[in-house]
């Protein structure tokens, strides 16, 4: 923990000047902007790392409201698209703001303002400082839908001046599947902290449906069996990714892209390189229309999967042609567009192992052979493994209890809201 706290110190010349950079996100960085005086009653804070997670927590903040477990939850996130997408929510007891860097003085400032009596970490973000501030506050720490591929795993082990710490502040812990809960547990977390097995990703994946005015007049310019999603993709993907959709349209010249990249503000960047490959586009936040010679639709807004899902009968998941561990499969099987995947996928390993040996899902290696599924996998196959993935990933959660053992865990921890005190911890 002391090599950390030296790490951070000796990076902070940097950090401060990344923050000058992005003023606007200075305050909130560093802790600032909590509301004053506190809210009444129990405030929850829930940190999701970005997108995916902060739509996978949606349920849970909702379910936490309702069964009355807190006054207000604050959702922080790393991304400033994450805390928009939160904001867009319109849940007046919920606040979003970008999370506190892992500083013990912006921490300090943070947990003073908000008063937070319990900390909900989605997935894997264990950040020793944040834990630890908890920890010396008698404060429960929940970690759900958490995540430990082997690789992480072979990391934390070679670091246990951190992980320990970590994990002993760790009161409550439901991972994603099998695999990570044994690999927590071998990390040190006590088998009584250790919930049952539930993947809030896959929870969550028909929460929001598509506005049916939008669907109803793309329909019929997205013919499902002719459309593709390119989902959540990362730089050094989209060149790959629009090689691989010209090359398939020489055999099925019919055959639309919808891009839909895990960053928005890279929108520029990618109709470049939608240029240089060739190929034409509409931009759906400039309310371009697209029709039948525009064969590439980009779809650079936020809250919208829901819709690209349900007009895709293909859906390429980003993030796995590059090393990024890969995105989730379980929206666009919800929605039943068939899978493919890059060889990439370690955060949800054992769901595409599952998919691909039923046959719900394929791997592509590389823009070849993205094309060759792309120029061959017509309606008929389309459906046929969107069906087979239904049927894996049913088999897959047949033991998953749903919420409740994570509401009930957290009504268990949380103490009853303190009265305003003076903080006097150091961290």
């Amino acid at each position: 923990m002391t090599l950390y706290r030296l790490l951070l110190s000796l990076a902070a010349p940097a950090v401060a000047i990344r923050l000058l950079r992005k003023r606007g996100e200075a305050g909130e960085r560093l802790g600032g902007h909590a509301p004053s005086p506190p809210h009444p009653g129990p405030v929850i804070w829930l940190h999701a790392a970005s997108n995916g997670e902060a739509a996978s927590a949606r349920g849970l903040v909702q379910a936490i409201l309702e069964r009355g477990l807190a006054a207000r939850v604050v959702v922080t996130c790393n991304t400033a698209t994450g805390r928009d997408l939160v904001r867009g929510w319109g849940m007046a007891q919920v606040s979003a703001r970008l999370a506190p860097l892992d500083y013990r003085q912006a921490l300090r400032r943070f947990l003073r303002g908000w008063q937070p009596a319990a900390l909900i970490l989605i997935e894997s973000e264990l950040w020793p400082n944040r834990l630890a501030a908890m920890a010396q506050r008698d404060r429960p720490v929940l970690v759900l839908g958490a995540r430990m591929s082997a690789r992480s795993a072979a990391r934390w082990r070679r670091l246990p001046g951190l992980i320990r710490p970590a994990l002993a502040a760790v009161s409550y812990l439901s991972a994603q599947d099998d695999g990570s809960a044994a690999r927590f547990h071998a990390l040190g977390l006590p088998a009584d902290r250790i919930g049952p097995v539930v993947n809030l990703k896959s929870g969550s994946a028909m929460q929001d449906g598509p506005d049916q005015t939008d669907l109803d007049r793309l329909a019929p310019l997205f013919p499902r069996g002719d459309t593709v999603l390119a989902a959540s993709t990362h730089a050094g993907e989209e060149a790959a990714i629009l090689s691989a959709f010209a090359t398939a349209r020489q055999t099925r010249p019919g055959l639309r892209l919808i891009l839909a990249p895990r960053h928005p503000r890279r929108a520029p960047e990618i109709a470049q390189t939608i240029a240089r490959a060739g190929l034409t586009h509409a931009t759906r936040s400039r309310g371009d229309s697209p029709d039948a010679d525009t064969p590439v639709y980009l779809a650079d807004t936020m809250g919208e999967m829901g819709l690209w899902y349900r007009l895709a009968g293909i859906t390429f998941v980003g993030g796995s042609l590059v090393d990024r561990g890969g995105h989730t499969p379980f929206e666009p099987t919800a929605h039943g567009s068939a899978i493919l995947h890059g060889p990439h996928v370690a955060n949800f390993a054992e769901a595409y192992a599952v998919l691909d040996a039923a046959g719900g899902a394929r791997t592509v290696a590389d823009d070849n052979a993205l094309a060759t599924a792309l120029a061959t996998l017509d309606a008929k196959g389309q459906a046929t493994m969107a069906a087979a993935a239904r049927t894996a990933i049913d088999r897959l959660h047949t033991g998953d209890t749903g919420l409740d053992p994570l509401l009930d865990a957290l009504a268990r921890l949380i103490r009853p809201h303190p009265t305003q005190q003076k903080d006097t911890t150091d961290a």
